[in-house]
């Protein structure tokens, strides 16, 4: 996925498919199982160059991402780049390395849920 794509459409929050939403939201509250739920039971979660494969290793990453760092998250922009890709840019603030990133969240639905989350720069 890439956001240099020509077809690409800006959309807002609200044009966000709801999987998504749920996942940012809930992770940005520490709601591990709302942010579990919203991928599918196959997903891939690529995030500091590593993969936490199926609901097990992201349920782990979920829960070792949570409490790491304390940090606040805006949203800034999302565009879609096709029915099923999305990239989300997120603006964080906290504790971490560097105090301050624009990440990118880039995923991929399937069957209603998130089955590709690749988290960078």
């Amino acid at each position: 996925m890439t956001t240099e794509n020509s077809e690409a459409t800006v959309i807002g929050w609200d044009e966000l498919p709801e999987p998504i939403t749920t996942y940012l939201v809930a992770h940005a509250g520490r709601d591990t199982g709302g942010a579990l739920a919203a991928f599918t039971t196959h997903a891939v979660v690529t995030d500091e160059g590593c993969d936490h494969r199926g609901r097990a290793e992201i349920e782990a990453w979920l829960n070792s991402s949570a409490g790491a760092y304390s940090y606040t998250t805006e949203f800034t922009g999302a565009n879609a780049l096709d029915t099923t890709s999305f990239d989300v840019v997120q603006h964080l603030e906290g504790d971490f390395p560097g105090g301050v990133a624009d990440l990118h969240y880039r995923c991929t639905l399937e069957g209603g849920r998130i089955s590709r989350l690749v988290i960078e720069p």
